[in-house]
């Protein structure tokens, strides 16, 4: 058989792994329903192994790119999980203070994808910080499937605590210039949103396909953002009318992408879900709002 591509899948089977990667069905089931799509030559095991992030073949800037200085650190988070562990990436050849942006991993902890995603932001002139919401439980474990079940034993709200606390600690790093953003993916989404809410000062965030904060957690929020969604993310897209309604009428700057015929975790090039072109200029439009809102005198 010649090697899959996401045109010979099916959207329900996109639309089950949703369900799956966000805790709503378990593995078992995942895998029970997954069969039915296993017709043919297509077969349960190539959907599986076609479903699954391929993080080795996928890393865009390496770990040990010269470019970049790139290492695990620790932070405290008081009001959070204690000591978090997250990756601190900047360019390697710098003479000035740096902008800084705090990385908000999905619904798994730290996996490669994101300490990628940091890196690949470091590349474009930022200190970075990923941090890992897995920390208290001991770090990412190397899957996803373990990272999912580890992240649903803390509450989003202790974890929201932890990037707060990694705000504060980046934007008093020695190397960083005192302005600092966020962007977040799915469950990082949220978190992006929610440091809106919770941090006056926060000089921009990035939401990428993240449930939005309820009408009253909104009304707090005076940070500019730029949301990115997914036309076929019907679950999260549709709070976003709602939440545009609070924003315009405190005009709160705000600009909302949504990609037509993409699914959710577009942006995520581990998985078929991954859209080149919705992914290439929504971090183009990301990396340019971030340098104009955290470059200002």
């Amino acid at each position: 058989m010649n090697k899959l591509t996401k045109e010979d899948i099916s959207q329900e089977v996109f639309d089950l792994y949703d369900d799956y990667a966000h805790n709503k069905i378990e593995r078992r089931q995942f895998v029970e329903n997954l069969s039915l799509f296993a017709v043919g030559a297509l077969t349960l095991p190539s959907l599986l192994s076609f479903m699954t992030p391929n993080y080795l073949d996928s890393i865009l800037i390496k770990s040990d790119d010269p470019r970049l200085k790139s290492a695990l650190i620790t932070y405290n988070s008081p009001k959070g999980g204690g000591s978090i562990k997250g990756l601190l990436s900047q360019p390697a050849k710098s003479n000035k203070k740096l902008p800084g942006i705090i990385v908000v991993h999905e619904n798994r902890g730290l996996n490669p994808y994101i300490e990628d995603v940091g890196r690949r932001a470091a590349m474009e002139g930022f200190i970075t910080l990923a941090p890992d919401a897995l920390s208290p439980l001991g770090g990412y474990r190397g899957n996803d499937d373990d990272g999912r079940e580890l992240q649903k034993k803390r509450t989003r709200e202790e974890m929201l605590e932890d990037f707060i606390a990694a705000y504060n600690f980046l934007k008093s790093h020695k190397d960083c210039n005192g302005q600092v953003g966020v962007v977040g993916f799915c469950f990082g989404g949220w978190i992006a949103a929610m440091m809106a809410v919770r941090i006056p000062e926060l000089n921009a965030a990035v939401p990428y396909y993240g449930g939005q904060p309820t009408a009253d957690e909104a009304e707090n929020i005076k940070t500019p953002l730029l949301l990115h969604y997914a036309g076929l993310d019907a679950r999260v897209n549709e709070g976003w009318p709602a939440f545009e309604t609070i924003l315009n009428k405190n005009k709160v700057e705000n600009t909302a992408f949504i990609y037509p015929a993409v699914n959710h975790g577009f942006h995520n090039n581990t998985t078929p879900r991954y859209d080149e072109a919705a992914a290439t200029i929504s971090w183009r439009r990301t990396i340019d709002f971030f340098k104009e809102k955290l470059n200002k005198k």
